[in-house]
């Protein structure tokens, strides 16, 4: 399914200002490379810009969101079209219903359909309430209802999701 309609400029809304600004990750090198710190996972993982991306988007969503690190997973395995795939960061609720599936990608890559239709395709099986897609410079969230895509403006905080 191509979504061409969703990346309309306005649509897209710029958090490279809080990720790179508020906080702080703990880094470490070992043998001349960067490593820094996943509070998921309770150990450090090799920078990337790729993990910069998700471990800013993390605290991003803990900080600002509100959303409880004990209910974050990231690189879950999921099988998608017969073949292996890892998601980037999944958000449950209370009872361990996904609602917010994030695919992060590195400030390099624009958000297109193709990244889209990724992210699409892994809630086909983690059916999540919202997708959002990250470069860490652009977001875009949308809200997912019968199977559709819904693009809104900004992403819920974590307590508007479990009221419902």
């Amino acid at each position: 399914m191509k979504i061409i309609h969703c990346f309309k400029k306005k649509s897209i809304f710029n958090l490279k200002k809080k990720l790179t600004l508020k906080y702080t990750i703990k880094k470490k090198y070992i043998d001349n490379k960067e490593y820094i710190f996943d509070p998921i996972r309770k150990k450090y993982i090799i920078n990337t810009p790729e993990e910069w991306v998700r471990q800013n988007f993390i605290e991003y969503l803990h900080n600002e969101k509100e959303y409880p690190i004990s209910l974050m997973s990231t690189e879950n395995l999921t099988i998608v079209n017969k073949q292996k795939k890892r998601t980037d960061l999944v958000c449950y609720n209370n009872n361990g219903s996904a609602i917010l599936l994030i695919e992060c990608k590195s400030e390099k890559i624009n958000l297109n359909n193709k990244t889209f239709n990724q992210v699409q395709n892994y809630n086909y099986k983690i059916n999540a309430d919202y997708i959002i897609i990250t470069n860490g410079i652009n977001t875009l969230c949308f809200k997912v209802e019968n199977q559709k895509p819904l693009i809104v403006k900004k992403i819920p905080k974590y307590t508007d999701l479990i009221n419902i």
